[in-house]
């Protein structure tokens, strides 16, 4: 049986035992998370995974690391290393987004060394491989992205972004006008699918075939992820007519995924102003039946290129703090360019910071449990206790040592230090 369709029968499978001993839920709130679609544990019945994650109502907020090639860019070492360094500073899941090479070997090489939850993005394979064999990406048939779809699946892939809701209506509707928008898409899968709709002006095959989608993931419980492929580029599209035609027709493909006991998580935007990041965390709620939240920063602002991070984390707190329950990290490299190591780094803890902000808001745990054991160790002086609670260990203690003598306080205050004056020390 699926995850879902245990959880129908009142069992606690073994992957959910393990979730319980992270989670601040009882079994039978875990039981009927998952039962009423506001709880997902992405986790492929053919591969053995030591560290399964629950994303939902209830649980701690998670953050997800892409990694992957491109065709410029094709080192599998570097992205293995990718790899360690996101789970090094706390990544929940990760997702292969590579679009060159050999895209399978690359895949099975990651999933191979991942403990957590891994995705991927199937249609950026099904064009791969038709670049390879010299094919236009643009004539890919259904029977290309099925083909995929299952590969992934039996290569042991937990969950996989689909953009289904991408329909032929909007794709009309955008070309003819009638939605107007800066950026039509941003998203390379809903850009690729826009573009073929267009040339054979035919239905999306993801959403035309969604049945078939759904037997592949009920068959190796394979998660969903309904992609947003018109999620707003730019804050001047955020929240229009199309957002919310693609949002609503995801509301009801998670619906349908739940008949056919699939998982299934809503993805999100985007590029969206603060004043409409709660905004759009609720109405995301509302129309997809309180589905799992997986939001793409949002980023805040469109100008801060090479600082993307910040604007994404902003972003990512708020709307954390307003119900979304997966943050997909955004890197200094966004917009630009493949991230380094650096900035994979980097994107991970803005991410980890802004999903810790956001349960401390919802009250989520013990989260606030860490906050006053750093605020102790503060008031101690207890350097090496700071350095243990810290979300990077290594990064505080280069600071430290830059210090270039023996005081118990840092060289920012020496004698004036505001600790040592209360705690009456000289």
């Amino acid at each position: 049986m699926t995850q879902l369709e245990s959880a129908r029968h009142g069992m606690l499978t073994t992957q959910m035992k393990k979730v319980l001993e992270q989670e601040p839920l009882t079994g039978e709130e875990l039981l009927s998370g998952l039962k009423e679609g506001t709880i997902v544990l992405p986790w492929n019945n053919l591969r053995d995974l030591s560290t399964p994650k629950a994303i939902g109502a209830g649980c701690y907020t998670k953050i997800n690391a892409n990694i992957g090639t491109s065709p410029a860019c094709n080192d599998i070492d570097l992205e293995r290393e990718k790899l360690r360094v996101s789970l090094k500073y706390g990544a929940d899941t990760l997702m292969d987004l590579s679009s060159g090479g050999n895209i399978k070997e690359i895949r099975s090489l990651l999933l191979e060394h991942s403990p957590v939850p891994f995705g991927t993005v199937p249609i950026y394979e099904v064009a791969v491989r038709r670049l390879r064999e010299e094919k236009d990406i643009h004539d890919m048939t259904e029977k290309d992205i099925l083909e995929v779809i299952e590969d992934n699946a039996r290569d042991g892939v937990d969950f996989i972004t689909v953009h289904c809701g991408v329909t032929l209506a909007i794709a009309e509707r955008l070309e003819t006008g009638v939605y107007k928008r800066l950026m039509p898409s941003v998203s390379r899968g809903g850009a690729l699918l826009l573009r073929w709709m267009r040339e054979h002006k035919r239905e999306n095959p993801f959403y035309e075939y969604y049945d078939e989608i759904l037997a592949i993931c009920k068959e190796y419980d394979v998660t969903l992820s309904l992609g947003d492929g018109l999620r707003p580029g730019c804050l001047k599209d955020a929240t229009d007519q199309a957002q919310i035609e693609e949002l609503n027709t995801l509301g009801e493909l998670h619906q349908r995924a739940l008949e056919r006991d699939v998982q299934s998580m809503v993805e999100g935007p985007g590029h969206v102003p603060l004043s409409e990041v709660k905004m759009n965390v609720r109405l995301q709620k509302k129309l997809c039946g309180g589905a799992p939240f997986y939001v793409l920063g949002p980023i805040v602002t469109d100008i801060a290129p090479g600082y993307d991070h910040i604007t994404a984390a902003i972003g990512g707190a708020l709307a954390g703090a307003a119900g979304a329950d997966f943050l997909c990290y955004v890197t200094p490299a966004e917009h630009l360019c493949l991230p380094s190591l650096e900035d994979v780094k980097e994107g991970v803890i803005a991410s980890k910071i802004a999903a810790h902000v956001a349960d401390l808001e919802k009250g989520i745990g013990d989260s606030r449990k860490w906050d006053e054991e750093m605020a102790v160790a503060r008031k101690k002086l207890d350097w090496e206790g700071m350095f243990q609670l810290a979300l990077d260990s290594d990064k505080a203690r280069k600071y430290r040592a830059l210090d270039t003598n023996t005081m118990k306080e840092c060289t920012m205050c020496e004698a004036l230090c505001s600790v040592k004056q209360t705690n009456n020390e000289d």
